[in-house]
């Protein structure tokens, strides 16, 4: 048996193989809105250029749209015979309204069609994702702001540095994100040209006007070069880079939940919401949200790790191994969106543990290095010298199993006689983080004044 749609070539149907690798119905049904979208204005534009008559755009205007309700309410019935998103609506139309189902693909190729399709689904979920990790932003930026002088250790290599805010820590993530948010914005404002009139790779000598179906589907403009216009998919890897590269940075933000929460730190607590339990050890609690979100980056990875490589060789223009392409991108941004979702609640969920994080921000000589910048501003020493003498002290701090302020004046002046009474209000946390007055610095009064920035501009910067 013959596919209708282009059996005319040929005598005989696929062979079920055939059928079976050639069809991709049962993933790329998911741009039926977007194919609609685009028939539509494909089908107008013919009309105003005297194409298709308006009793054909009426037509077909009224087909899709009972088609696209069919869908969305489960009643279409979709078939591998036909492929693809695109047949089965066009058959589907054939069925509804007859001979002027089969106008609707005048002037154009199921290689700009699709090209169209994925155009506009990449660009719709890019806004979708923008959405999503404005509220992760938002979240970040309402703890960081309740939690503006709440002192915790900051870590270099896992090892106590300096004491921090935990407010401060979590405005570094809404950083990241924010530099997230800027790449998928350049990889939609790139992506944002149409490829519909492209046809099959050549253009078309019908007289239609491309600006016009721009235009109708929120394109700046359409594509300059028939043949990119259908060979190209660099919009989809650049955004699985730009998922990928947010998808590392929710990573290690999850990483972070996930040794706060262990017994060693105990620096937060997560509710019954976003953890666990265990089957044999009932005094567990397990961080699996956050482990779950540690683990995406693997799997969007690959998504972009696969599409390259299906693109890497390809001579222009289509080709069949471009159908590789949706599964990947669509797996990708599904699990990034869950990710974002999945981090927001934890964050909103999540209770720093205040005392635990300040006791562990006295251990490990934590205000070492406001010593040594002492020594500098008052013994005026060479940093390397007020270095060295720090060294010494923390040395001897360490002999004596104490903190840096529990040491006598006495000991102090025992390697650095200048040392001077008043070096002592310099060694708790509370002044260590209240002296990083700096810009981009840790002192509460900056992440106070950072936090309230990001909640009076939710959208980003």
């Amino acid at each position: 048996m013959t596919n209708k749609m282009w059996g005319g070539r040929f005598a005989q149907g696929p062979s079920a193989i055939m059928a079976e690798i050639n069809a991709s119905i049962d993933f790329d049904r998911r741009l039926y809105a977007q194919d609609i979208a685009g028939s539509k204005a494909h089908a107008t534009m013919l009309a105003k250029q005297s194409i298709i008559s308006k009793a054909d755009l009426k037509a077909i205007h009224a087909g899709l749209d009972q088609i696209k309700t069919e869908i969305e309410t489960g009643k279409f019935k979709f078939s591998q015979a036909l492929e693809d998103i695109h047949l089965n609506i066009e058959s589907r139309l054939k069925e509804l309204i007859g001979e002027p189902a089969g106008r609707l693909h005048t002037a154009r190729s199921r290689n700009d069609q699709v090209a169209t399709d994925f155009r506009l689904y990449v660009r719709d979920y890019i806004d979708q994702l923008d959405a999503g990790l404005a509220d992760l932003q938002l979240a970040l930026a309402q703890k960081a702001e309740a939690h503006a002088g709440t002192i915790m250790p900051g870590f270099t290599h896992l090892q106590s540095a300096q004491p921090v805010t935990f407010g401060h820590h979590l405005l570094a993530y809404v950083e990241m994100l924010s530099r997230d948010r800027g790449r998928f914005a350049d990889s939609r404002k790139r992506m944002n040209e149409n490829p519909l009139g492209a046809a099959a790779l050549a253009g078309t000598s019908f007289p239609i006007d491309r600006n016009m179906t721009s235009k109708a589907l929120g394109f700046d403009r359409p594509t300059r070069n028939s043949m990119d216009s259908v060979a190209a998919r660099d919009y989809a890897l650049e955004t699985l880079a730009a998922a990928s590269i947010c998808a590392i940075h929710l990573s290690r933000l999850a990483e972070e939940i996930v040794i706060w929460c262990s017994a060693q730190f105990r620096f937060v607590s997560l509710s019954d919401k976003f953890t666990t339990g265990s089957s044999i050890m009932p005094q567990k609690r397990n961080p699996d949200a956050a482990e779950l979100v540690r683990a995406k980056p693997g799997r969007i990875l690959g998504a972009f790790t696969a599409l390259a490589v299906v693109m890497k060789g390809l001579p222009l223009t289509y080709s069949k191994d471009m159908q590789e392409d949706k599964e990947q991108t669509f797996d990708a941004l599904d699990n990034l969106a869950l990710a974002i979702a999945a981090m927001a609640g934890m964050v909103r969920d999540m209770e720093p543990n205040k005392d635990v994080l300040k006791a562990a921000a006295n251990s490990g000589y934590a205000t070492a290095t406001d010593l040594a910048d002492w020594l500098v501003q008052n013994l005026k020493m060479p940093f390397r010298d007020a270095h060295h003498v720090t060294g010494r002290i923390v040395a001897l701090a360490e002999k004596k199993s104490c903190l840096l302020s529990e040491l006598s004046l006495e000991d102090m002046q025992s390697i650095s006689s200048g040392i001077t009474k008043a070096v002592f209000k310099v060694l708790t946390v509370e002044a260590s983080v209240a002296s990083r007055t700096s810009f981009g610095g840790t002192a509460p009064v900056n992440v106070r004044r950072a936090a309230k920035a990001w909640l009076k501009f939710p959208k980003g910067k």
